[in-house]
């Protein structure tokens, strides 16, 4: 249901006044396709937005180590849940752009989340055609004060 819920709005984005959209809108939907993939356990649709050329946490994990990562979180969580706070996308060159944000991933075995972590999240795009690719990413868990 979600899918058709990502479909409908992509469909509406792209055909709202019939304007291109802009390099925030293109990366931000990137996002969130992302987002569905990971949630629904589709690994390799998840890595189908990540260039070949990746490389994260200030390039000590290229694409295929990011996979293994993105393989182990999704098998260990049967219930992976991800939700964006405010994403700021800007554009830094030609067919080149960052987007940062906050990320809360939760997860567990049952219906309700088990465990669950705050990120700081870096992200560098590239343009590959008329697709925005994930190029790299670091990321920090997000301390939060004690109570």
């Amino acid at each position: 249901m979600r899918f058709v819920i990502y479909l409908a709005f992509t469909a509406l984005l792209l055909t709202a006044c019939g304007e291109k959209l802009s390099v925030e809108q293109q990366v931000i939907a990137t996002l969130r396709n992302m987002e569905y993939a990971a949630e629904e356990g589709q690994h390799l649709e998840f890595m189908g937005y990540v260039s070949d050329s990746f490389s994260g946490q200030q390039g000590s994990m290229d694409r295929r180590e990011f996979h293994r990562f993105m393989i182990f979180q999704i098998n260990q969580n049967r219930r992976l849940q991800a939700q964006f706070f405010p994403i700021y996308v800007r554009e830094s060159g030609a067919d080149m752009a960052s987007a940062h944000f906050k990320l809360l991933v939760t997860g567990g075995a049952g219906l309700l989340p088990e465990r669950g972590q705050l990120f700081e999240v870096e992200t560098q795009w590239q343009r590959d055609g008329g697709d925005w690719l994930l190029h790299g990413a670091d990321w920090q868990p997000v301390q939060l004060p004690d109570p």
